[in-house]
């Protein structure tokens, strides 16, 4: 299974857009400071989750959320779309 995620920073009000295998190793990965764009603006909390079946239309999906505006992605995590309940 192949996942795009966002997670929020309450701390800098922030969100980032990622994709990977392994969610629960990913979260890991951004709250220990270990990615570039995170590091020190943690606790991150994951707050949409979406699986897909195809590396390729994770991938084309997780790109479209990366242009998207912070009114747009509300709308998406607020969205039936959102897998995390």
């Amino acid at each position: 299974m192949f996942f795009v995620y966002i997670i929020h920073s309450e701390k800098h009000d922030i969100y980032y857009k990622g994709f990977s295998t392994d969610i629960v190793k990913r979260l890991e990965f951004h709250n220990d400071n270990k990615g570039n764009f995170t590091k020190n603006k943690g606790p991150w909390k994951l707050i949409f989750l979406k699986q897909f079946d195809s590396k390729k239309e994770a991938l084309q999906f997780e790109k479209m959320l990366k242009r998207q505006n912070r009114k747009y992605l509300d709308w998406l995590i607020a969205s039936s779309k959102n897998e995390i309940r």
